[in-house]
């Protein structure tokens, strides 16, 4: 069950419609687009003669119980997680070389890390001339990613040019032909035609722009319809993921660190059964849940992390303090009165010093230790 209490203590849920339920009528959009779905047992799933006098767009989405725990733990974690300046520009590094990877990858691009990290250093790779380039795309793509607004369809274009620079020949542009997604050699997706396809950008952005929900739902809504209008001729899956971490970097600047495209890789053939289960029952609920499940485990990893590196600067803190107690201390005695192993007290010490924190002066045995700037 929801506690409510628990749910009012949450700052980004404090907006009565974000916890507002409510079930869209299923059909809106597939009547809408007057496109075929077609699913394992190859029925039509749709038609639009009777949605064409709507005229105000909206997604078909369903608030589940379970998105808005999900939403309430999200929150919480995210309170619990800060960056300062110093940590951002290390795991901006880090996670954008992460994002790339990813992304990439589960599009089939087989460079490591490693290699990525090589292209974005300006080395040599040994690798096909395509997959170097994608990489080289996705670098110049991110470099521009805190430019971007995320509610402007000519930044989408934009990302899109650069994203498949010299690789496609529609590169920034929406896509004049038809496109499906393929299963092995059958067709498990028949996208919307592509004299459609302006307008249900237009419409989906349009609807981004006044949407009063989450924005954790937002933009998992925005990154399943994406993906079901496929508005290029390639690129869909990456400009998905990256336009999701870019709404999301709107809402709390910590996803603009944190590699959505890492969260679907080791859970990738998940990410495509929930596309598949949203787009059967006319309804995102099944991709956002899943979305909001990989964002709360990786913010859990992260916490976690955290919490062995607040664990060991308290360490560190406890050794500073004993050794300026005791400035003649040997390291056993430090283990001792630390609760520390001995192995631990080296490891500790050892990055006191590269650190510049700390000083042994004279022999291990009768010399002493000098704190500097404690």
């Amino acid at each position: 069950m929801i506690s409510l209490g628990f749910l009012s203590s949450i700052s980004c849920l404090k907006r009565s419609k974000d916890i507002q339920l409510f079930t869209l009528f299923q059909f809106q959009v597939r009547l809408k687009l007057g496109i075929m779905f077609i699913d394992k047992s190859d029925r039509p799933r749709t038609s639009k003669q009777e949605f064409m006098q709507m005229s105000d767009y909206t997604p078909p989405y369903t608030v589940t119980e379970e998105i808005v725990n999900l939403i309430a733990r999200i929150c919480a974690q995210t309170e619990r997680l800060s960056v300062n300046s110093r940590e951002s520009l290390r795991m901006h590094r880090i996670h954008r070389l992460q994002s790339i990877q990813g992304s990439l990858a589960i599009e089939g691009n087989t460079l490591s890390i490693d290699q990525i990290t090589a292209v974005f250093e300006g080395k040599t790779v040994l690798a096909p001339l395509r997959e170097i380039q994608e990489v080289k795309n996705a670098l110049a793509t991110y470099d521009i990613f805190d430019t971007l607004n995320p509610f402007s369809t000519k930044d989408l274009l934009r990302a899109h040019s650069i994203l498949t620079s010299a690789l496609i020949d529609q590169s920034g542009q929406l896509r004049t032909t038809g496109v499906g997604v393929m299963s092995g050699k059958k067709v498990v997706h028949l996208a919307p035609p592509a004299s459609r396809v302006p307008v249900l950008i237009d419409d989906l952005f349009t609807w981004m722009k006044k949407s009063q929900a989450h924005p954790l739902i937002t933009s998992s809504v925005f990154h399943y319809e994406f993906e079901f209008i496929h508005p290029f001729a390639d690129g869909n899956g990456r400009m998905g993921r990256l336009w999701q971490s870019l709404l999301l970097s709107k809402w709390n600047p910590l996803f603009a660190y944190l590699p959505v495209e890492n969260l679907i890789l080791k859970r990738q053939q998940l990410y495509y059964t929930a596309l598949q289960h949203s787009t059967k029952q006319t309804d995102s609920a099944p991709f956002v849940t899943f979305m909001l499940n990989a964002i709360s485990d990786k913010l859990t990893e992260l916490i976690s992390q955290k919490s062995k590196v607040q664990s060991n600067e308290k360490s560190k803190e406890k050794i500073l303090r004993l050794i300026l107690e005791q400035p003649t201390i040997t390291t056993a005695h430090l283990a001792k009165q630390s609760g520390l192993s001995l192995s631990g007290i080296e490891k500790n010490v050892r990055q006191l010093k590269q650190a510049g924190l700390l000083k042994r002066i004279g022999p291990d045995k009768g010399g002493r230790w000098e704190v500097i700037n404690p």
